[in-house]
């Protein structure tokens, strides 16, 4: 029976929209089943958050081993995240991508936020969850002032682009360029005005603008480079291994393949942090020149392939992993590091071989 079952976990799974918040509370029994066993809607505020902590409270078995799952939807469920870790509740954020396709795999026909927020409570009961640690301010700060850049930097070539079509029409107004032109004008200032923003903050924080540096000793990094990674990754607080920051970033390969008859091509996943991606793109162009290994893996890939977009990403994911093995290691990068690798270890076999 039901009540003699006894509780392995329980899970609320919450649906964040701008204003609302849907909750699906559900439970893993003794004999590995799974019941959704409460819904109800609350207001995405400070005081619609406490209601439901108390609401969830007076539902469940456990209150203190609770855990809140919700998706990473924009910066709507920032404000719940926060609160609850606040508290020191469990608390998980898992990307969209992810829920999206555990969805898909409980064959659910319509979608709405209650079925929504119950396969987030489902997929937190059969999942090992982590916490979510909140970003710390320095890399909060750093991501807000880099991603600002990255959007003025959209917007300024894109005003270039009308004013190279005004430029080219037969009858260019000279008061649309005069506009155009102090647009162009106003960007750069801000652009500049944030890169003195992130200076000022790493001043005042050495220990990052150490690890700053560090990155910075590899060939076609620079400091705003290296600035987007920390920032992005929280300075790889919850990263593990280089496997674990290619997936975040969305540099997986993934492929189809089943039986003779379906072969997809193999393909980066895309799944993952936008931001890390774009940040690798302009230093790979020149790590393909000055770094020699970064070269050889472009040349092999593209005489194989053909295809230098295969390959840039390909060094893309390199340098990413080489960055986050400089910054964890906390070594400047060296050029002829396998070189004297191989000579080292050359020169300790005849020393093993005698002894």
């Amino acid at each position: 029976m039901r009540q003699l079952e006894k509780v392995l976990k329980e899970v609320a799974g919450i649906d964040v929209a701008q204003k609302e918040l849907v909750v699906s509370l559900g439970r893993l029994l003794e004999s590995l089943s799974i019941e959704i066993f409460a819904y109800k809607v609350f207001v995405n505020s400070d005081n619609g958050i406490q209601s439901m902590i108390e609401w969830v409270s007076s539902c469940c078995e456990n209150a203190a081993q609770m855990r809140y799952v919700m998706e990473a939807t924009g910066v709507y469920h920032e404000r719940l995240a926060y609160a609850l870790e606040s508290m020191n509740i469990d608390v998980s954020v898992i990307l969209p991508n992810k829920i999206s396709n555990y969805a898909r795999s409980l064959d659910i026909k319509t979608i709405t936020d209650k079925t929504a927020s119950q396969a987030i409570a489902q997929f937190g009961l059969e999942r090992k969850l982590d916490n979510w640690i909140r970003p710390k301010d320095i890399y909060r700060e750093l991501k807000q002032l880099t991603r600002e850049r990255d959007q003025i930097v959209e917007e300024r070539s894109m005003v270039k682009n009308q004013r190279h079509a005004e430029k080219t029409e037969a009858m260019p107004n000279q008061k649309s360029l005069v506009r155009i032109e102090d647009r162009i004008k106003f960007l750069n200032r801000q652009e500049k005005e944030i890169k003195l923003d992130i200076a000022t903050l790493l001043k005042s924080h050495p220990e990052v603008k150490t690890r700053v540096d560090n990155i910075c000793t590899i060939p076609g990094v620079g400091e705003l480079t290296a600035v987007t990674v920390l920032a992005e990754t929280n300075g790889f607080e919850l990263i593990r291994n280089k496997k674990q920051l290619t997936s975040y970033a969305g540099f997986d390969v993934k492929e189809k393949q089943s039986g003779t008859s379906i072969k997809g091509k193999p393909r980066i996943s895309k799944r993952g942090n936008r931001h890390l991606r774009k940040s690798m793109h302009l230093p790979s162009l020149s790590s393909v020149k000055y770094n020699q290994s970064h070269k050889d893996l472009y040349v092999r890939i593209v005489s194989k392939s053909g295809i230098k977009m295969k390959a840039l990403i390909a060094v893309q994911r390199k340098m990413l992993e080489l960055i986050f093995v400089i910054d964890k290691n906390q070594n400047p990068y060296e050029n002829d590091y396998h070189q004297k690798r191989v000579h080292h270890t050359n020169a300790e076999v005849p020393l093993q071989a005698n002894l």
